[in-house]
């Protein structure tokens, strides 16, 4: 199966899921089961929201996760700073990295927008370096835009 028809595929299945269901902590930590269960070669995926000038961690799929993380600071920070999705090759070059898991060597994050307020950021970490590519950024930004649209996010 193609990337594209795979991420379709992904995000019709997460659709289906959240169709009765529009509670935002129920969705993402279903979000983040749906992707741990069917991405290949991922050790975490999950969610930080955004709480004044931090993310805190909400519902994932993995190891222990940082808790909070300062906008700014390492791959999920700097997504929420930039408000870019970020595609890291390797973490480990990635300049201010934080280390949740020593293990994972690449990364993807996507700024969840509602409007043009960041609420967070979905993230997906691999142990392989060079996991993700653009095919997988554009799958995953659909991924998001479904949840999105599902969800009764907080915005206060």
């Amino acid at each position: 199966m193609s990337s594209s028809k795979f991420y379709s595929a992904l995000a019709a299945q997460l659709e289906g899921l959240l169709s009765s269901e529009r509670d935002w902590l129920a969705n993402t930590a279903n979000a983040s089961a749906l992707l741990f269960m069917e991405l290949p070669d991922i050790n975490w995926a999950g969610f930080y929201f955004l709480h004044d000038d931090e993310l805190r961690v909400g519902p994932f799929q993995g190891k222990p996760a940082c808790t909070r993380i300062p906008v700014g600071a390492g791959v999920c920070g700097t997504a929420v700073a930039t408000g870019q999705a970020q595609l890291v090759d390797d973490v480990h070059a990635f300049p201010g990295h934080i280390a949740c898991d020593a293990v994972s060597a690449s990364e993807v994050v996507i700024p969840l927008y509602v409007g043009d307020r960041c609420l967070g950021v979905l993230d997906i970490d691999s142990p392989t370096k060079s996991r993700f590519n653009e095919e997988d950024l554009a799958g995953l930004q659909e991924f998001a835009r479904v949840l999105l649209a599902h969800s009764d996010l907080p915005t206060g």
